[in-house]
Protein backbone atom coordinates (compact mmCIF):
# COMPACT_ATOMS: atom_id res chain seq x y z
CA UNK A 1 0.00 0.00 0.00
CA UNK A 2 1.32 3.27 -1.19
CA UNK A 3 0.98 6.63 1.22
CA UNK A 4 -2.25 8.04 -1.03
CA UNK A 5 -4.13 4.54 -0.01
CA UNK A 6 -2.75 5.12 3.02
CA UNK A 7 -4.41 8.67 2.91
CA UNK A 8 -7.26 7.21 1.78
CA UNK A 9 -7.18 4.22 4.24
CA UNK A 10 -7.02 6.71 7.19
CA UNK A 11 -8.70 10.18 6.07
CA UNK A 12 -5.66 11.68 6.29
CA UNK A 13 -5.30 15.20 4.19
CA UNK A 14 -2.60 16.59 3.08
CA UNK A 15 0.19 16.79 0.25
CA UNK A 16 2.98 18.80 2.12
CA UNK A 17 6.24 16.75 1.95
CA UNK A 18 6.59 16.50 6.05
CA UNK A 19 3.05 15.27 6.18
CA UNK A 20 4.15 12.41 3.41
CA UNK A 21 7.83 11.65 5.78
CA UNK A 22 5.46 11.10 8.31
CA UNK A 23 3.27 8.15 6.92
CA UNK A 24 6.58 6.81 5.43
CA UNK A 25 7.99 6.60 8.12
CA UNK A 26 5.25 5.00 10.56
CA UNK A 27 4.80 2.48 7.51
CA UNK A 28 8.48 1.51 7.62
CA UNK A 29 8.45 0.94 11.47
CA UNK A 30 5.27 -0.98 11.76
CA UNK A 31 6.45 -4.26 11.29
CA UNK A 32 9.08 -4.21 13.68
CA UNK A 33 8.32 -4.19 18.12
CA UNK A 34 9.80 -0.96 17.98
CA UNK A 35 8.56 1.94 20.67
CA UNK A 36 7.97 4.71 19.03
CA UNK A 37 7.49 8.65 20.01
CA UNK A 38 5.20 10.90 17.93
CA UNK A 39 6.00 14.71 18.94
CA UNK A 40 3.84 17.68 17.79
CA UNK A 41 1.33 20.34 18.91
CA UNK A 42 -1.94 20.04 20.31
CA UNK A 43 -4.34 19.36 17.42
CA UNK A 44 -2.02 17.85 14.73
CA UNK A 45 -3.38 14.77 13.98
CA UNK A 46 -1.18 13.02 16.32
CA UNK A 47 -3.73 10.08 17.10
CA UNK A 48 -3.84 8.73 13.53
CA UNK A 49 -0.38 7.61 13.02
CA UNK A 50 -0.46 4.89 15.91
CA UNK A 51 -3.23 3.69 14.09
CA UNK A 52 -1.32 3.38 11.10
CA UNK A 53 1.69 1.25 12.83
CA UNK A 54 -0.57 -1.65 14.33
CA UNK A 55 -2.61 -1.58 11.18
CA UNK A 56 0.50 -2.59 9.41
CA UNK A 57 2.18 -4.44 12.16
CA UNK A 58 1.90 -8.22 12.89
CA UNK A 59 0.23 -7.48 15.63
CA UNK A 60 -3.00 -6.04 13.98
CA UNK A 61 -5.35 -8.54 14.78
CA UNK A 62 -4.84 -8.51 18.67
CA UNK A 63 -5.98 -5.80 20.55
CA UNK A 64 -5.08 -1.86 19.98
CA UNK A 65 -5.62 0.38 23.10
CA UNK A 66 -5.41 4.30 23.27
CA UNK A 67 -4.91 5.86 26.57
CA UNK A 68 -4.90 9.30 27.40
CA UNK A 69 -2.29 9.58 30.20
CA UNK A 70 -3.78 13.31 31.09
CA UNK A 71 -7.24 12.70 31.10
CA UNK A 72 -6.56 10.08 34.47
CA UNK A 73 -5.99 11.34 37.71
CA UNK A 74 -2.70 10.51 39.12
CA UNK A 75 -4.09 8.36 42.08
CA UNK A 76 -5.40 5.95 39.35
CA UNK A 77 -3.60 5.96 36.52
CA UNK A 78 -0.96 2.81 38.08
CA UNK A 79 -4.80 0.79 38.50
CA UNK A 80 -5.99 1.79 35.17
CA UNK A 81 -2.70 0.71 33.21
CA UNK A 82 -0.98 -1.97 35.44
CA UNK A 83 -4.44 -3.12 37.22
CA UNK A 84 -5.02 -3.71 41.26
CA UNK A 85 -5.60 -6.36 43.70
CA UNK A 86 -8.67 -6.42 45.96
CA UNK A 87 -8.30 -4.18 48.99
CA UNK A 88 -5.20 -3.12 47.46
CA UNK A 89 -6.54 0.65 48.18
CA UNK A 90 -9.64 2.03 49.30
CA UNK A 91 -12.53 1.32 46.64
CA UNK A 92 -10.88 -1.56 45.59
CA UNK A 93 -13.88 -4.06 46.01
CA UNK A 94 -12.45 -6.67 42.91
CA UNK A 95 -9.48 -7.37 41.17
CA UNK A 96 -8.79 -5.86 38.08
CA UNK A 97 -6.89 -6.22 34.42
CA UNK A 98 -5.01 -3.37 33.47
CA UNK A 99 -4.51 -1.77 29.98
CA UNK A 100 -0.89 -3.81 29.72
CA UNK A 101 -2.46 -7.58 30.38
CA UNK A 102 -5.50 -6.65 28.50
CA UNK A 103 -3.35 -5.21 25.45
CA UNK A 104 -1.10 -8.44 25.14
CA UNK A 105 0.56 -8.93 22.11
CA UNK A 106 -1.42 -6.30 20.70
CA UNK A 107 -0.66 -1.54 20.60
CA UNK A 108 -0.58 0.60 23.32
CA UNK A 109 -1.24 4.29 22.26
CA UNK A 110 -0.17 6.34 25.13
CA UNK A 111 -0.86 9.70 24.37
CA UNK A 112 0.10 12.83 26.34
CA UNK A 113 2.67 10.66 27.96
CA UNK A 114 4.66 13.63 29.35
CA UNK A 115 2.02 13.47 31.72
CA UNK A 116 2.75 10.73 33.72
CA UNK A 117 3.54 11.07 37.08
CA UNK A 118 7.31 10.22 37.83
CA UNK A 119 6.07 6.96 39.75
CA UNK A 120 4.41 5.76 36.58
CA UNK A 121 6.74 6.54 34.50
CA UNK A 122 9.41 4.38 36.47
CA UNK A 123 6.75 1.20 36.28
CA UNK A 124 6.40 1.97 31.77
CA UNK A 125 10.17 1.86 31.96
CA UNK A 126 10.20 -1.66 33.38
CA UNK A 127 7.76 -2.49 30.96
CA UNK A 128 9.82 -1.46 28.04
CA UNK A 129 12.75 -3.00 29.62
CA UNK A 130 12.04 -6.13 30.79
CA UNK A 131 8.50 -6.99 29.33
CA UNK A 132 7.66 -7.13 32.85
CA UNK A 133 4.94 -4.99 35.78
CA UNK A 134 2.91 -5.85 38.80
CA UNK A 135 -0.48 -4.75 39.61
CA UNK A 136 -1.12 -2.37 42.18
CA UNK A 137 -1.06 -4.28 45.38
CA UNK A 138 1.03 -7.12 44.44
CA UNK A 139 4.24 -8.95 44.59
CA UNK A 140 3.77 -10.50 41.93
CA UNK A 141 5.75 -10.30 38.72
CA UNK A 142 3.88 -10.77 35.25
CA UNK A 143 4.81 -10.87 31.96
CA UNK A 144 3.72 -8.43 29.04
CA UNK A 145 4.47 -8.44 25.23
CA UNK A 146 3.13 -5.26 24.39
CA UNK A 147 3.86 -2.39 21.73
CA UNK A 148 3.81 0.97 22.97
CA UNK A 149 3.42 3.90 21.01
CA UNK A 150 3.59 7.41 22.62
CA UNK A 151 2.89 10.86 22.08
CA UNK A 152 3.00 14.20 23.52
CA UNK A 153 2.87 17.93 22.60
CA UNK A 154 5.24 19.18 25.39
CA UNK A 155 8.96 19.14 24.91
CA UNK A 156 10.15 16.36 26.37
CA UNK A 157 13.92 17.89 26.52
CA UNK A 158 12.85 20.78 28.85
CA UNK A 159 10.78 18.42 30.98
CA UNK A 160 13.54 16.38 31.44
CA UNK A 161 15.88 19.63 32.58
CA UNK A 162 13.04 20.56 34.98
CA UNK A 163 12.91 17.01 36.38
CA UNK A 164 9.41 16.15 35.06
CA UNK A 165 10.19 13.25 32.78
CA UNK A 166 12.72 10.45 33.32
CA UNK A 167 15.45 10.73 31.05
CA UNK A 168 16.15 6.77 30.48
CA UNK A 169 12.30 6.55 29.57
CA UNK A 170 12.52 9.15 26.75
CA UNK A 171 15.50 7.24 25.06
CA UNK A 172 13.37 4.14 25.60
CA UNK A 173 10.30 5.82 23.97
CA UNK A 174 12.29 7.53 21.46
CA UNK A 175 13.42 4.30 19.47
CA UNK A 176 11.94 5.94 16.76
CA UNK A 177 10.77 9.32 16.40
CA UNK A 178 7.63 10.75 14.64
CA UNK A 179 7.41 14.67 14.16
CA UNK A 180 4.09 15.64 13.33
CA UNK A 181 4.42 19.46 11.69
CA UNK A 182 2.01 22.54 12.65
CA UNK A 183 -0.29 23.77 10.53
CA UNK A 184 1.43 26.84 9.80
CA UNK A 185 4.55 24.95 8.76
CA UNK A 186 2.08 22.87 5.90
CA UNK A 187 0.41 25.94 4.00
CA UNK A 188 -0.27 23.90 1.16
CA UNK A 189 -2.25 21.60 2.97
CA UNK A 190 -4.74 24.27 4.67
CA UNK A 191 -7.36 25.00 1.71
CA UNK A 192 -7.88 21.25 1.31
CA UNK A 193 -8.54 20.59 4.95
CA UNK A 194 -10.69 23.66 5.26
CA UNK A 195 -12.67 22.73 1.97
CA UNK A 196 -12.68 18.80 3.24
CA UNK A 197 -14.25 19.87 5.99
CA UNK A 198 -16.75 22.52 5.28
CA UNK A 199 -17.65 19.88 2.52
CA UNK A 200 -18.23 16.98 5.24
CA UNK A 201 -20.38 19.25 7.45
CA UNK A 202 -22.36 20.44 4.52
CA UNK A 203 -23.19 17.57 3.87
CA UNK A 204 -23.83 15.84 7.16
CA UNK A 205 -26.68 18.86 7.60
CA UNK A 206 -27.87 18.87 3.75
CA UNK A 207 -26.81 22.11 3.16
CA UNK A 208 -24.62 23.66 0.19
CA UNK A 209 -20.85 23.69 1.13
CA UNK A 210 -19.17 27.14 1.34
CA UNK A 211 -16.51 28.23 -0.53
CA UNK A 212 -13.63 30.96 -0.84
CA UNK A 213 -12.52 33.52 -2.96
CA UNK A 214 -9.27 34.00 -3.38
CA UNK A 215 -8.60 36.58 -0.90
CA UNK A 216 -10.25 34.54 1.45
CA UNK A 217 -8.03 31.48 0.75
CA UNK A 218 -5.17 33.90 1.42
CA UNK A 219 -6.11 35.30 4.58
CA UNK A 220 -6.45 31.11 5.43
CA UNK A 221 -3.23 30.69 4.32
CA UNK A 222 -1.49 33.30 6.32
CA UNK A 223 -2.90 32.80 9.44
CA UNK A 224 -0.52 30.87 12.14
CA UNK A 225 -3.16 28.55 13.37
CA UNK A 226 -1.81 28.08 16.61
CA UNK A 227 -4.93 25.58 17.25
CA UNK A 228 -3.52 23.52 14.72
CA UNK A 229 -6.07 20.96 12.29
CA UNK A 230 -8.47 21.48 15.14
CA UNK A 231 -9.62 25.01 15.20
CA UNK A 232 -9.27 24.96 11.58
CA UNK A 233 -12.31 22.48 11.33
CA UNK A 234 -14.21 24.58 14.38
CA UNK A 235 -13.65 27.67 12.25
CA UNK A 236 -14.91 25.79 8.90
CA UNK A 237 -17.93 24.75 10.98
CA UNK A 238 -18.82 28.18 12.44
CA UNK A 239 -18.57 29.73 8.81
CA UNK A 240 -21.04 26.83 7.27
CA UNK A 241 -23.84 27.55 10.09
CA UNK A 242 -23.96 31.36 10.53
CA UNK A 243 -23.13 32.55 6.94
CA UNK A 244 -25.98 32.98 4.80
CA UNK A 245 -24.41 33.69 1.57
CA UNK A 246 -22.17 30.34 0.62
CA UNK A 247 -19.24 32.72 -0.79
CA UNK A 248 -17.28 33.55 1.58
CA UNK A 249 -14.59 36.89 1.00
CA UNK A 250 -11.22 38.00 2.82
CA UNK A 251 -13.45 40.33 5.00
CA UNK A 252 -15.44 38.23 6.39
CA UNK A 253 -13.43 35.17 6.92
CA UNK A 254 -11.74 38.05 9.01
CA UNK A 255 -14.21 37.94 11.50
CA UNK A 256 -13.67 34.53 12.44
CA UNK A 257 -9.79 34.08 12.74
CA UNK A 258 -8.93 35.67 16.32
CA UNK A 259 -6.02 38.34 16.73
CA UNK A 260 -5.66 38.76 13.26
CA UNK A 261 -3.51 41.38 11.72
CA UNK A 262 -3.55 42.88 8.70
CA UNK A 263 -0.14 41.62 7.78
CA UNK A 264 0.95 38.28 7.37
CA UNK A 265 1.20 36.56 10.41
CA UNK A 266 4.42 34.67 10.99
CA UNK A 267 4.80 31.51 12.91
CA UNK A 268 4.38 31.27 16.48
CA UNK A 269 6.90 32.80 18.60
CA UNK A 270 7.54 30.51 21.76
CA UNK A 271 9.98 33.12 23.17
CA UNK A 272 13.51 32.59 24.60
CA UNK A 273 13.56 29.83 27.32
CA UNK A 274 13.83 32.75 30.17
CA UNK A 275 15.46 30.19 32.75
CA UNK A 276 18.06 29.51 30.37
CA UNK A 277 18.38 33.18 29.42
CA UNK A 278 18.35 34.44 33.08
CA UNK A 279 21.15 32.04 33.52
CA UNK A 280 23.45 33.08 30.97
CA UNK A 281 22.59 36.59 31.66
CA UNK A 282 23.90 36.37 35.67
CA UNK A 283 26.85 34.80 34.58
CA UNK A 284 28.04 37.66 32.68
CA UNK A 285 27.15 40.07 35.18
CA UNK A 286 28.98 38.44 37.33
CA UNK A 287 32.31 38.60 34.84
CA UNK A 288 31.73 42.28 34.20
CA UNK A 289 31.68 42.87 37.82
CA UNK A 290 34.54 41.22 38.48
CA UNK A 291 36.22 43.13 35.16
CA UNK A 292 35.41 46.39 36.91
CA UNK A 293 36.87 45.48 39.90
CA UNK A 294 40.08 44.05 38.71
CA UNK A 295 40.44 47.40 37.14
CA UNK A 296 39.70 49.11 39.76
CA UNK A 297 42.10 47.77 41.71
CA UNK A 298 44.93 47.71 38.85
CA UNK A 299 44.27 51.30 38.98
CA UNK A 300 44.78 51.72 42.69
CA UNK A 301 47.96 49.89 42.25
CA UNK A 302 49.84 51.93 39.90
CA UNK A 303 48.62 55.00 41.20
CA UNK A 304 50.82 53.62 44.47
CA UNK A 305 53.56 52.86 42.76
CA UNK A 306 53.10 56.68 41.18
CA UNK A 307 53.32 57.88 44.24
CA UNK A 308 56.21 56.22 46.34
CA UNK A 309 58.60 56.05 42.80
CA UNK A 310 57.78 58.88 41.20
CA UNK A 311 60.96 60.67 41.87
CA UNK A 312 62.71 57.32 39.67
CA UNK A 313 60.45 57.57 36.73
CA UNK A 314 61.60 60.21 34.17
CA UNK A 315 58.29 61.73 33.64
CA UNK A 316 57.93 65.52 32.83
CA UNK A 317 55.45 67.06 35.11
CA UNK A 318 52.74 67.52 32.71
CA UNK A 319 53.08 63.72 31.73
CA UNK A 320 52.88 62.26 35.30
CA UNK A 321 49.98 64.54 35.92
CA UNK A 322 48.53 62.92 32.61
CA UNK A 323 49.53 59.50 33.84
CA UNK A 324 47.96 60.37 37.60
CA UNK A 325 44.37 61.35 36.13
CA UNK A 326 44.60 58.30 34.09
CA UNK A 327 44.80 55.87 37.17
CA UNK A 328 42.81 57.83 39.45
CA UNK A 329 39.55 58.85 37.12
CA UNK A 330 36.59 56.57 37.87
CA UNK A 331 34.71 54.46 35.89
CA UNK A 332 31.82 56.22 34.03
CA UNK A 333 29.63 53.49 33.85
CA UNK A 334 27.43 54.80 30.97
CA UNK A 335 30.28 54.68 28.73
CA UNK A 336 32.11 51.60 30.21
CA UNK A 337 30.33 49.42 27.74
CA UNK A 338 31.79 51.68 24.77
CA UNK A 339 34.24 49.22 23.02
CA UNK A 340 36.69 52.02 21.73
CA UNK A 341 36.77 53.43 25.70
CA UNK A 342 39.93 51.60 26.54
CA UNK A 343 41.77 52.43 23.31
CA UNK A 344 40.65 56.03 23.56
CA UNK A 345 42.78 56.18 26.84
CA UNK A 346 45.66 54.47 26.01
CA UNK A 347 45.80 56.41 23.25
CA UNK A 348 45.38 59.64 25.12
CA UNK A 349 48.24 58.37 27.74
CA UNK A 350 50.66 57.41 25.00
CA UNK A 351 50.77 60.44 23.74
CA UNK A 352 51.91 62.41 26.69
CA UNK A 353 54.17 60.15 27.76
CA UNK A 354 58.24 60.60 26.27
CA UNK A 355 60.34 58.62 27.95
CA UNK A 356 58.37 55.67 29.32
CA UNK A 357 55.65 53.69 28.44
CA UNK A 358 53.70 51.34 30.36
CA UNK A 359 51.86 48.53 28.85
CA UNK A 360 49.29 46.88 31.06
CA UNK A 361 47.78 43.66 29.47
CA UNK A 362 45.01 42.03 30.87
CA UNK A 363 42.81 39.40 28.50
CA UNK A 364 39.40 41.31 28.40
CA UNK A 365 37.62 38.22 26.90
CA UNK A 366 34.47 36.66 28.32
CA UNK A 367 34.78 33.48 27.61
CA UNK A 368 38.44 33.23 29.28
CA UNK A 369 36.87 35.13 32.16
CA UNK A 370 33.89 32.28 32.06
CA UNK A 371 36.69 29.57 32.09
CA UNK A 372 38.19 31.45 35.23
CA UNK A 373 34.93 31.42 36.97
CA UNK A 374 34.09 28.04 36.03
CA UNK A 375 37.46 26.25 37.01
CA UNK A 376 37.46 28.67 40.53
CA UNK A 377 33.80 27.19 41.39
CA UNK A 378 35.06 23.35 40.73
CA UNK A 379 38.03 24.02 42.56
CA UNK A 380 36.63 25.31 45.60
CA UNK A 381 33.88 22.23 45.50
CA UNK A 382 36.30 20.06 44.87
CA UNK A 383 35.22 19.04 41.54
CA UNK A 384 31.62 18.81 42.85
CA UNK A 385 29.36 20.15 39.68
CA UNK A 386 25.96 20.45 41.92
CA UNK A 387 27.60 22.68 44.13
CA UNK A 388 29.37 24.71 41.62
CA UNK A 389 26.71 25.30 39.36
CA UNK A 390 25.02 26.72 42.75
CA UNK A 391 28.20 29.32 43.37
CA UNK A 392 27.80 30.23 39.14
CA UNK A 393 24.45 30.72 39.13
CA UNK A 394 23.77 28.32 36.66
CA UNK A 395 21.93 25.21 36.13
CA UNK A 396 24.12 21.56 36.30
CA UNK A 397 22.98 20.96 33.35
CA UNK A 398 24.10 24.58 31.78
CA UNK A 399 27.67 23.83 33.62
CA UNK A 400 27.98 20.54 32.02
CA UNK A 401 27.54 21.84 28.99
CA UNK A 402 30.32 24.56 29.29
CA UNK A 403 32.72 22.55 30.47
CA UNK A 404 33.01 20.11 27.40
CA UNK A 405 32.43 23.35 25.51
CA UNK A 406 35.57 24.74 26.47
CA UNK A 407 37.31 21.31 27.31
CA UNK A 408 38.11 22.31 31.26
CA UNK A 409 39.56 19.30 33.21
Amino acid sequence: MDILQIKQRFGIIGNSASLNRAIDVAKQVAPTDLSVLITGESGTGKEVFPQIIHHFSSRKHNSYIAVNCGAIPEGTIDSELFGHEKGSFTGAHEQRKGYFEVADNGTIFLDEVGELPLSTQVRLLRVLEAGEFMKVGSSKVQKTNVRIVAATNVNVERAIEEGKFRQDLYYRLNSVPIIIEPLRKRREDIYLLFRKFAHDFAERNRMPAIKLTDDAKLLLEQYSWPGNIRQLKNIAEQISVIEQERIIDGDRIKKYLPTFNQSKLPALYKGIDEKIFSSEREILYKILFDMKKDVNDLKKLVNDIISTNHEKINFSEENAHSFKKFYEDPIDETIVNDENYFEIKQNHFSTNIEDTSVVLEESLSIENKEIELIKKALDKYAGKRKHAAEELGISERTLYRKIKEYNIE
